[in-house]
């Protein structure tokens, strides 16, 4: 059974007339003839009743008629589809991800890139920013978040949101922490984090500044959750201020007030891919979903 035989079957049907119903479909009588003839063989009944130069339906005809149209519209339905879908972007994309899924809006972006691109297969990977920056300028992932200032020439950047730290200190060190100095804060106990992470760039950036160098006791990538080391009493660490201020309100851990760390959250792709389909649809829908966000 063909589809071309279903459509001559419908056709003739509503015209009742089968030179009008080859008109119709720009193919010739003999060949109306011929499908409905081999249709009916197909299906062992008899669809039609002809006589005095017109053909009408037989009982069987007019059940199976719309059982025959509900068919043909279900492949007319799948062919618009499939001629919507050629032009669709296909393929595979692999982004690289930095810090909690909530401050980058993982969620909301994948979201909307699924719904703009549904052919696109989507993989993430989470790393260090340098790592990040690192693969997006040797090509090896098609682009990624990333924390920090970015110092690449062939790397473009879309900047999402500012993100600030504060210098946070075990719940004990509350009491002495107002009076110290930088020297003195460089010289208690810290936690550091892996050289290519951007907590490690600021710690270093920060204490630089000041002709510092800061006193890492020891290291952990735990870059997500280090209020749990700090209120363990192990050191002084980096912590974005919004966690911060809420670990100190619930009296967890103490502040050191005489410092901020102000940074850039950023979307890296390759200067030479803005052009790119897929990245063009990634930059469209970040900037949905951050509003303001702007290319530097």
């Amino acid at each position: 059974m063909e589809i071309y035989q279903l459509r001559t079957f419908i056709t003739v049907a509503k015209l009742g007339h089968i030179t009008k119903a080859a008109d119709a479909l720009h193919v010739t009588q003999p060949a109306v003839t011929g499908h409905i003839k081999a249709l009916e063989q197909e299906l062992g009944i008899t669809l039609f009743d002809r006589g005095h130069g017109r053909i009408s339906l037989t009982k069987a005809g007019e059940i199976l008629l719309p059982e025959v149209e509900k068919t043909l519209g279900a492949f007319n339905a799948t062919l618009a589809k499939a001629k919507e879908l050629k032009g669709e972007i296909t393929g595979r994309v692999l982004i690289g991800t930095v810090g909690d899924p909530d401050l980058i809006r993982l969620g909301s972006f994948l979201n909307g890139l699924l719904a703009a691109l549904p052919l696109l297969e989507i993989k993430t990977r989470s790393g260090l920013a340098a790592s990040v920056l690192d693969a997006v300028a040797s090509g090896e992932i098609a682009a990624g978040y990333y924390i920090g200032t970015v110092h690449n020439p062939d790397v473009a950047s879309l900047a999402l949101r500012g993100v600030r730290y504060r210098v946070v200190a075990p719940k004990s060190y509350g009491d002495r922490l107002p009076a110290c100095g930088w020297g003195e804060i460089a010289g208690m106990p810290w936690i550091g984090a892996p050289e290519k992470s951007h907590v490690h760039q600021l710690l270093v950036s920060m204490f630089g500044r000041q002709g510092l160098r800061p006193n890492i006791i020891m290291e952990t990538d735990e870059l997500t959750s280090p209020h749990s080391l700090v209120r363990a009493g192990l050191g002084l660490s980096l912590m974005r201020e919004d966690l911060a201020l809420i670990t100190a309100e619930k009296g967890e851990i103490a502040i050191w007030s005489h410092a901020v760390v102000d940074t850039q959250l950023s979307f890296l792709y390759r200067v030479d891919a803005e052009f790119d389909p897929v990245l063009v649809g990634m930059l469209s829908i970040l900037r949905d979903t951050w509003g303001g966000a702007s290319v530097e």
